[in-house]
């Protein structure tokens, strides 16, 4: 399904860029600073032009019929709304664009609607045979089919987020899982609790994940820092994304966006354009391997796995690397990773997990030993790192709360 979007590669994205932000200049900034597509983009061919001159590619709203779940009053309703042949409607007035690479068919769906969902996305994806069809999918925070006094609307239209998340899988034939989720409006258990049930489901059925991110805030006091975009990011790297979107670069929703209400950039601009710098640094190493599992390691105790259907390891041995862990016994997220070309090269992606509210930041090493015979480099948002090899024969790197680090072992 590569189609425009090149899928060999971590491709990152925006939500939403308004009117007033559709310049030739506000354009080129917006590849400047790493964003290579925009979700929610209007069918805009002056903005079009630009996007196809400066290599950003768009997924356009508007084309076919939209859909919202939104508070789930209107589950189930889907198929009767929009029915198919809307969408036959829809492509026969479509004028094509190179710069279109998807078709926005819709946001937050309840279960209930995945089977007309599956056959929407088939449709759409024979009917416009250079675009991918685009569906983002709820987080596990919002509400489920068994009510209470707290919770009164059902959004998931499942008992549980893990059944609203194998009932796409069996509904609905794209090959990712793309969801949203807020961290800093929320908290960080839920966070790992999504991206294992994301991950995982993805790993059983075949898919890549996709995730939705905050640069901007739900509270107009806040900002998100540098630490805040990394610790989302290098997380979900950590369980295999290969999509990573950033909400919202205009005015979408909520407050302290990339730019403001008159297209001028934000503290966030350089914010994420310096993360994205880094993202893409690592990125083209990581999609290199595939995720094959992903664990807490020295978070005994912690709070944040409170909720994490998940129990932490002190160390991590995978048959490449032994030992792995913080030197001082800080909580890291590591990804295992395994070579897509099944050379006998394997990785391991690490989140720095031990400051995400930015209260306390440390510097610390990582620690691990490698099979006999393997070389090891590892590369961080700023390129190689340094090694160091300790009288015992392990390795030592440094690392910062926050950071990410890939160590890969040939």
């Amino acid at each position: 399904m590569n189609k425009r979007m090149n899928r060999s590669r971590l491709n990152i994205g925006a939500y939403i860029l308004q009117p007033y932000a559709r310049t030739e200049q506000h354009i080129k900034d917006l590849a400047d600073s790493g964003v290579e597509f925009v979700v929610c983009m209007g069918d805009d061919r002056p903005a079009l032009d630009l996007f196809e001159k400066y290599g950003v590619g768009a997924i356009v709203s508007g084309i076919v019929p939209g859909w919202w779940g939104g508070d789930g009053n209107n589950a189930g309703q889907m198929a009767a709304t929009n029915p198919l042949e809307k969408y036959d409607e829809a492509a026969a007035s479509f004028v094509d664009h190179p710069a279109i690479w998807g078709i926005d068919c819709g946001d937050e769906p309840s279960a209930l609607d995945f089977p007309h969902y599956g056959k929407v996305m088939n449709k759409v994806e024979k009917l416009f045979p250079n675009q991918f069809a685009y569906l983002n999918l709820y987080p596990n925070y919002a509400s489920v089919s068994q009510n209470n006094a707290q919770e009164t609307v059902n959004q998931l239209g499942t008992p549980t987020y893990d059944e609203h998340i194998a009932r796409y899988c069996e509904c609905v034939a794209a090959d990712y899982i793309c969801y949203d989720f807020y961290l800093y409006s929320i908290n960080v258990t839920k966070h790992y609790e999504n991206l294992r049930v994301v991950a995982d489901a993805c790993l059983k059925t075949g898919r890549s994940m996709w995730i939705v991110l905050q640069v901007n805030s739900n509270r107009a006091n806040e900002w998100m820092s540098e630490n805040n975009l990394r610790f989302q990011a290098y997380t979900a790297m950590a369980f295999g994304a290969e999509n990573i979107i950033w909400a919202c670069y205009t005015a979408g929703w909520w407050h302290n966006q990339v730019l403001d209400k008159d297209g001028n950039k934000t503290e966030q601009y350089d914010k994420m354009k310096k993360v994205n710098a880094e993202i893409r640094t690592i990125a083209e190493e990581y999609m290199r391997f595939r995720r094959v599992s992903t664990h807490f390691v020295g978070f005994a105790g912690n709070p944040d796995m409170e909720k994490v259907n998940q129990e932490p390891i002190e160390a991590l041995t995978t048959g490449v690397f032994f030992d792995v862990k913080a030197d001082n016994g800080a909580p890291i997220v590591v990804g295992q990773m395994a070579s897509r070309t099944n050379d006998g090269a394997g990785a391991l992606m690490i989140c720095a997990a031990d400051d995400h509210h930015e209260t306390d930041p440390k510097a610390y090493n990582i620690t691990f030993s490698v099979m006999e015979g393997k070389a090891v480099e590892v590369i961080g948002g700023c390129g190689k790192k340094p090694l160091t090899r300790l009288e015992d024969g392990s390795y030592s790197v440094p690392v910062v709360s926050n950071e990410g680090l890939l160590i890969v072992a040939r």
